[in-house]
Protein backbone atom coordinates (compact mmCIF):
# COMPACT_ATOMS: atom_id res chain seq x y z
CA UNK A 1 0.00 0.00 0.00
CA UNK A 2 1.51 3.69 -0.95
CA UNK A 3 0.92 6.61 0.95
CA UNK A 4 0.14 9.03 0.49
CA UNK A 5 -2.17 8.59 -2.22
CA UNK A 6 -1.74 10.42 -5.52
CA UNK A 7 -3.14 11.13 -8.49
CA UNK A 8 -1.62 9.10 -11.70
CA UNK A 9 -0.44 11.08 -14.33
CA UNK A 10 -2.28 11.83 -17.69
CA UNK A 11 0.59 9.73 -19.00
CA UNK A 12 0.79 7.07 -16.48
CA UNK A 13 -3.45 6.35 -16.96
CA UNK A 14 -2.73 6.56 -20.62
CA UNK A 15 0.17 3.86 -20.41
CA UNK A 16 -1.40 1.88 -18.32
CA UNK A 17 -4.87 1.40 -19.54
CA UNK A 18 -5.39 2.94 -22.99
CA UNK A 19 -7.36 5.76 -22.80
CA UNK A 20 -7.68 8.79 -21.63
CA UNK A 21 -8.38 10.14 -17.68
CA UNK A 22 -12.12 11.09 -19.10
CA UNK A 23 -13.10 7.56 -19.90
CA UNK A 24 -11.49 5.22 -17.77
CA UNK A 25 -14.28 2.74 -15.57
CA UNK A 26 -14.54 -0.02 -13.80
CA UNK A 27 -14.87 -2.52 -16.77
CA UNK A 28 -13.13 -5.03 -18.03
CA UNK A 29 -9.73 -3.80 -15.57
CA UNK A 30 -7.10 -5.63 -15.05
CA UNK A 31 -6.11 -3.60 -12.25
CA UNK A 32 -7.31 -3.52 -8.95
CA UNK A 33 -10.33 -1.48 -7.93
CA UNK A 34 -10.92 0.07 -4.84
CA UNK A 35 -14.45 2.13 -4.96
CA UNK A 36 -15.85 4.49 -2.71
CA UNK A 37 -18.71 4.44 -0.71
CA UNK A 38 -20.53 6.57 -2.51
CA UNK A 39 -20.20 4.52 -5.74
CA UNK A 40 -19.98 1.25 -4.77
CA UNK A 41 -23.55 2.30 -3.65
CA UNK A 42 -24.47 3.14 -7.19
CA UNK A 43 -26.67 1.33 -9.88
CA UNK A 44 -27.64 1.30 -13.78
CA UNK A 45 -24.61 4.47 -13.97
CA UNK A 46 -22.44 5.85 -16.59
CA UNK A 47 -18.80 5.11 -16.47
CA UNK A 48 -16.00 5.62 -19.78
CA UNK A 49 -15.25 2.39 -21.57
CA UNK A 50 -11.84 2.43 -21.50
CA UNK A 51 -11.10 3.83 -24.58
CA UNK A 52 -10.46 7.49 -25.35
CA UNK A 53 -14.02 9.32 -26.02
CA UNK A 54 -16.32 6.17 -25.30
CA UNK A 55 -18.66 5.64 -22.16
CA UNK A 56 -21.10 2.64 -20.99
CA UNK A 57 -24.44 3.29 -19.81
CA UNK A 58 -26.57 1.09 -17.52
CA UNK A 59 -23.35 -0.24 -15.34
CA UNK A 60 -23.84 -2.22 -12.01
CA UNK A 61 -20.71 -3.54 -10.03
CA UNK A 62 -22.34 -6.77 -9.31
CA UNK A 63 -22.96 -7.73 -13.07
CA UNK A 64 -20.31 -5.54 -15.66
CA UNK A 65 -17.57 -4.52 -12.70
CA UNK A 66 -16.20 -6.35 -9.53
CA UNK A 67 -14.02 -4.18 -7.16
CA UNK A 68 -12.20 -5.64 -4.32
CA UNK A 69 -12.50 -3.39 -1.77
CA UNK A 70 -14.96 -0.32 -0.72
CA UNK A 71 -12.98 2.79 0.97
CA UNK A 72 -13.64 6.14 1.80
CA UNK A 73 -11.90 7.79 -0.84
CA UNK A 74 -13.53 11.12 -1.75
CA UNK A 75 -13.44 13.90 0.38
CA UNK A 76 -17.28 15.43 1.52
CA UNK A 77 -18.26 18.88 -0.17
CA UNK A 78 -21.47 20.85 0.75
CA UNK A 79 -24.25 19.43 -1.47
CA UNK A 80 -23.75 15.76 -0.18
CA UNK A 81 -26.47 13.26 0.92
CA UNK A 82 -26.49 13.06 4.31
CA UNK A 83 -25.11 9.82 5.78
CA UNK A 84 -28.61 9.78 7.73
CA UNK A 85 -30.61 10.24 4.50
CA UNK A 86 -31.97 13.44 5.69
CA UNK A 87 -31.40 16.25 3.67
CA UNK A 88 -28.07 17.46 2.76
CA UNK A 89 -24.65 18.47 4.06
CA UNK A 90 -23.73 21.79 5.32
CA UNK A 91 -19.75 22.47 6.13
CA UNK A 92 -19.56 25.04 8.81
CA UNK A 93 -16.39 26.15 10.73
CA UNK A 94 -15.96 25.03 14.29
CA UNK A 95 -13.77 25.18 16.93
CA UNK A 96 -12.00 21.58 18.49
CA UNK A 97 -12.30 22.00 22.53
CA UNK A 98 -11.82 18.54 23.19
CA UNK A 99 -10.32 15.67 20.72
CA UNK A 100 -9.77 11.33 21.30
CA UNK A 101 -6.69 9.79 20.77
CA UNK A 102 -6.63 5.81 19.54
CA UNK A 103 -3.26 4.67 21.00
CA UNK A 104 -3.80 1.08 20.03
CA UNK A 105 -1.56 -1.19 22.52
CA UNK A 106 1.75 -0.03 22.19
CA UNK A 107 2.30 1.56 25.52
CA UNK A 108 0.01 -1.06 27.08
CA UNK A 109 2.24 -3.45 25.46
CA UNK A 110 5.93 -2.13 26.51
CA UNK A 111 4.19 -2.30 30.36
CA UNK A 112 2.71 -5.55 30.00
CA UNK A 113 -0.47 -3.94 30.54
CA UNK A 114 -3.03 -6.64 30.47
CA UNK A 115 -6.70 -8.12 31.92
CA UNK A 116 -8.62 -11.36 31.58
CA UNK A 117 -11.09 -11.85 28.61
CA UNK A 118 -13.69 -13.23 28.98
CA UNK A 119 -12.14 -17.11 28.10
CA UNK A 120 -10.21 -15.96 31.29
CA UNK A 121 -6.62 -15.52 29.11
CA UNK A 122 -4.45 -12.32 29.64
CA UNK A 123 -5.49 -9.49 26.68
CA UNK A 124 -3.37 -6.46 26.09
CA UNK A 125 -5.02 -3.13 26.34
CA UNK A 126 -6.23 -1.01 23.68
CA UNK A 127 -5.21 2.21 25.26
CA UNK A 128 -6.84 5.39 24.05
CA UNK A 129 -6.84 9.46 25.74
CA UNK A 130 -8.54 12.26 25.53
CA UNK A 131 -8.34 15.93 26.65
CA UNK A 132 -10.77 19.21 26.59
CA UNK A 133 -8.76 22.44 26.05
CA UNK A 134 -10.16 24.57 28.64
CA UNK A 135 -9.23 28.29 26.73
CA UNK A 136 -10.84 26.54 23.57
CA UNK A 137 -13.72 26.39 25.86
CA UNK A 138 -14.11 29.63 26.35
CA UNK A 139 -13.70 30.51 23.22
CA UNK A 140 -16.48 28.64 22.19
CA UNK A 141 -18.75 30.49 24.57
CA UNK A 142 -17.83 33.98 23.52
CA UNK A 143 -18.49 32.98 19.90
CA UNK A 144 -21.67 32.01 20.46
CA UNK A 145 -23.03 34.61 23.06
CA UNK A 146 -22.37 37.65 22.26
CA UNK A 147 -23.24 41.17 20.51
CA UNK A 148 -21.71 44.30 19.70
CA UNK A 149 -21.15 45.41 23.32
CA UNK A 150 -19.20 42.33 24.11
CA UNK A 151 -18.91 39.19 25.59
CA UNK A 152 -22.95 37.43 27.21
CA UNK A 153 -21.55 34.68 29.61
CA UNK A 154 -23.18 31.98 30.32
CA UNK A 155 -24.25 31.77 34.38
CA UNK A 156 -21.71 28.88 34.43
CA UNK A 157 -18.91 30.55 33.44
CA UNK A 158 -19.19 33.98 33.96
CA UNK A 159 -16.45 35.23 36.03
CA UNK A 160 -18.78 37.33 37.90
CA UNK A 161 -22.15 36.50 38.39
CA UNK A 162 -23.73 40.28 39.03
CA UNK A 163 -22.65 43.13 39.11
CA UNK A 164 -23.56 46.72 41.25
CA UNK A 165 -23.01 49.55 39.67
CA UNK A 166 -23.51 52.30 42.30
CA UNK A 167 -24.10 55.99 41.43
CA UNK A 168 -21.89 58.02 43.37
CA UNK A 169 -20.61 55.44 45.84
CA UNK A 170 -17.51 58.05 47.49
CA UNK A 171 -20.14 60.40 47.94
CA UNK A 172 -23.46 58.84 49.17
CA UNK A 173 -23.37 57.27 52.19
CA UNK A 174 -26.84 55.68 51.21
CA UNK A 175 -26.02 54.12 48.37
CA UNK A 176 -22.50 52.70 49.68
CA UNK A 177 -24.19 51.16 52.93
CA UNK A 178 -26.90 49.68 50.14
CA UNK A 179 -24.23 48.74 47.70
CA UNK A 180 -22.35 46.73 50.76
CA UNK A 181 -25.20 45.53 51.82
CA UNK A 182 -26.26 43.88 48.51
CA UNK A 183 -22.64 42.96 48.28
CA UNK A 184 -22.42 40.94 51.16
CA UNK A 185 -25.64 39.34 50.94
CA UNK A 186 -25.34 38.00 47.44
CA UNK A 187 -21.92 36.68 47.98
CA UNK A 188 -23.41 35.20 51.18
CA UNK A 189 -25.71 33.38 48.72
CA UNK A 190 -22.99 31.76 46.68
CA UNK A 191 -22.78 34.22 44.14
CA UNK A 192 -19.63 35.93 42.26
CA UNK A 193 -20.64 39.45 42.73
CA UNK A 194 -18.70 42.37 41.20
CA UNK A 195 -18.61 45.46 43.15
CA UNK A 196 -18.03 48.96 40.80
CA UNK A 197 -16.25 51.25 43.64
CA UNK A 198 -13.88 52.59 41.91
CA UNK A 199 -13.19 56.29 43.50
CA UNK A 200 -13.27 58.52 39.71
CA UNK A 201 -15.43 55.98 37.42
CA UNK A 202 -18.22 57.59 35.71
CA UNK A 203 -21.68 55.96 35.60
CA UNK A 204 -21.82 55.50 31.39
CA UNK A 205 -18.13 53.67 31.45
CA UNK A 206 -18.91 51.12 34.25
CA UNK A 207 -21.76 50.34 32.25
CA UNK A 208 -19.99 50.09 29.44
CA UNK A 209 -17.23 47.98 31.25
CA UNK A 210 -19.82 45.84 32.49
CA UNK A 211 -21.48 44.76 28.94
CA UNK A 212 -17.83 44.32 27.35
CA UNK A 213 -16.77 41.70 30.09
CA UNK A 214 -20.41 40.03 29.84
CA UNK A 215 -21.46 39.91 33.48
CA UNK A 216 -24.92 37.64 32.93
CA UNK A 217 -26.70 40.49 35.24
CA UNK A 218 -26.36 44.06 36.70
CA UNK A 219 -27.73 46.77 39.08
CA UNK A 220 -27.65 50.16 39.30
CA UNK A 221 -28.20 51.83 42.50
CA UNK A 222 -28.33 55.75 43.14
CA UNK A 223 -30.01 58.37 45.51
CA UNK A 224 -32.90 58.84 43.31
CA UNK A 225 -34.12 55.21 42.72
CA UNK A 226 -33.78 54.62 46.72
CA UNK A 227 -35.99 57.60 47.37
CA UNK A 228 -38.48 55.84 44.73
CA UNK A 229 -37.89 52.52 46.85
CA UNK A 230 -36.07 50.97 43.38
CA UNK A 231 -32.83 49.18 41.71
CA UNK A 232 -32.78 49.13 38.18
CA UNK A 233 -31.88 45.78 37.08
CA UNK A 234 -31.14 44.37 33.67
CA UNK A 235 -30.15 40.94 32.30
CA UNK A 236 -27.12 41.41 29.92
CA UNK A 237 -29.03 40.40 26.78
CA UNK A 238 -32.44 42.32 27.87
CA UNK A 239 -32.58 45.52 25.95
CA UNK A 240 -34.83 47.34 28.77
CA UNK A 241 -34.27 48.28 32.31
CA UNK A 242 -36.30 46.37 34.89
CA UNK A 243 -37.47 48.13 38.12
CA UNK A 244 -36.77 45.56 41.53
CA UNK A 245 -38.31 46.84 44.87
CA UNK A 246 -35.93 47.57 47.61
CA UNK A 247 -37.77 45.78 50.48
CA UNK A 248 -37.59 42.16 48.55
CA UNK A 249 -35.12 43.19 46.34
CA UNK A 250 -32.66 40.03 47.79
CA UNK A 251 -35.23 37.55 47.15
CA UNK A 252 -35.98 39.00 43.56
CA UNK A 253 -32.53 39.03 42.59
CA UNK A 254 -31.79 35.59 43.86
CA UNK A 255 -34.65 34.01 41.74
CA UNK A 256 -33.38 35.90 38.44
CA UNK A 257 -29.42 34.44 39.17
CA UNK A 258 -30.82 31.24 39.82
CA UNK A 259 -32.48 30.50 36.25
Amino acid sequence: VHSPLTFATEEEVLATIGASTGSIGPVGLSITIIADRTAANSVDFIAGANETGYHLRNVNWQTDANYSDVADLRNVVAGDPSPCGQGTIEIKRGIEVGHIFQLGNKYSKALNCTVLNENGKDQVLEMGCYGIGITRVVASAIEQNHDDNGIIWPMALAPFQIAIVPINYHKSDVVKAKCDELHDALSNAGFEVLLMDAEKARLGGMLADVELIGVPHRIVVGDRGLEKGEIEYRHRAASENEALNVDNVIDALTQKLSR
